[in-house]
């Protein structure tokens, strides 16, 4: 697959993580629970972490989540997670920071909203004090614009001003450029109260997939600050997954981009961390990033009415993505693998050798046997009622074979 060339970008270091043009794409996230609530915020972010997410984000909205942060830094330290902690502030956030710099010193990067910094204001005095902490601390900051919370003043201006030419423009394209307008402003503000270039993040999200993508690329042309992509309120289940996926794809595909997070409605008890897993797939399917093996299984059709295939595809998907975090520990290049498991004999002999490592399992009327297959030959064939288990054992033995140990790599370093 021919590389994508990314748009050229100052790079920006957050914690131990290099955002930019010239580092990997990052897939970031956010927690849902109470920020004061320091076990079930430590909980939730060790997870996204483990999960994958490179970056995670936190709600610092009171004076409790900010007297908690330090103590949600100190907790993962503990359990040696390294992921960096990004505190999200609106409103009252100049206050925060100046109150608690303990808490300004312990995050590794601020966002910041423009459109709900100087609420009711008249001047950029909490802007400067937030840029002002962030400055001291040489922490970078996301200068986040959002669809739903644009500055008012703006874009009353912006409306005033399109109303008296003589040919105006739609209220869309207003707003659109009204969410540019403020993102560049602010950080030509932000560098003019000492932020670097190469220390300011812009975003400029929106809910609506064409309004993201035309968004991003007018951005894309008037910058040169690294970009957080994503969705806003994506939604929940399939319409967040393909809503993010359209939007994501498109400007990923034309390099535009150097984070992103997809925002998804998780189910009530549901799993926060689906959103950083849709995030890697998204990466991963644009042959971006590889961040796990990925199983190849067809739909199903009348040659395979047992349900087998796919209970076997669920199970061996699963089995890696609980081995990947070991995997990764133990050895390199274990998340470029491919592995089919395919329902019948029409495309299941193909896809198999197509895959470092595929069964072909027996479809309806079709002789009992599964033949296996790595890196393109038949290895052997499997019978009985122990097929998973066999198969999973084969794939821990190509894993450990196939796979260069990072101890030994270090050994030779």
């Amino acid at each position: 697959m021919p590389s994508i060339e990314r748009r050229k970008t100052v790079t920006c270091t957050v914690g131990n993580v290099r955002v930019g043009s010239d580092a990997p794409i990052v897939v970031q996230s956010m927690t849902n629970t109470d920020t004061a609530d320091v076990a079930a915020t430590v909980e939730q972010v060790t997870s996204l972490a483990r999960a994958g997410s490179e970056l995670v984000r936190v709600t610092v909205n009171n004076e409790a989540a900010a007297t908690a942060v330090p103590h949600i830094v100190q907790e993962l330290d503990k359990r040696a997670v390294q992921v960096p902690l990004i505190g999200d502030f609106h409103y009252n956030g100049h206050i925060l920071l100046k109150k608690f710099p303990s808490c300004a010193k312990a995050l590794a990067k601020y966002r910041i909203n423009p459109g709900n910094v100087s609420v009711g204001r008249k001047d950029d005095t909490n802007f400067r004090a937030m840029i002002e902490v962030a400055v001291e601390n040489q922490k970078p900051v996301r200068i986040g614009v959002n669809w739903g919370s644009l500055d008012q003043g703006l874009l009353t201006r912006m409306m005033d001003e399109n109303s008296r030419l003589p040919q105006p423009k739609d209220a869309r394209e207003v707003t659109i450029e009204a969410m540019i307008r403020s993102a560049l402003d602010s950080a030509r503000m932000a560098e003019k109260y000492g932020l670097r270039p190469d220390q300011i993040i812009l975003s400029a999200k929106v809910s609506g997939v064409q309004d993201l993508v035309d968004v991003y690329r007018s951005l894309a042309r008037r910058s040169s600050y690294a970009l957080h992509l994503g969705l806003t309120e994506a939604g929940m289940g399939t319409k967040g997954v393909i809503a993010s996926t359209a939007g994501l794809a498109l400007l990923l595909e034309e390099g535009i981009g150097d984070t992103i997070r997809v925002s998804l409605t998780p189910a009530p008890g549901g799993d926060r961390a689906e959103e950083v897993r849709v995030g890697q797939q998204i990466l991963q399917s644009l042959g971006i990033r590889s961040f796990t093996p990925q199983v190849t299984a067809c739909p199903g059709c009348g040659r395979t009415t047992s349900s087998f295939f796919q209970e076997m595809a669920d199970e061996i998907q699963s089995y890696m993505r609980e081995q990947m975090p070991l995997w990764k520990e133990r050895y390199t290049g274990v998340e470029e693998m491919k592995v089919a498991v395919m329902g019948c004999v029409v495309n299941g002999p193909g896809e198999s050798k197509h895959a470092n490592l595929g069964i072909s399992l027996p479809g309806t009327f079709e002789e009992p046997k599964a033949p296996v297959y790595a890196d393109g030959r038949l290895l052997t064939t499997l019978r009985g009622q122990k097929i998973v288990e066999e198969f999973i054992r084969i794939l821990d033995d190509y894993v450990d074979s196939h796979y260069a140990s990072r101890a030994e790599l270090e050994i030779k370093v």
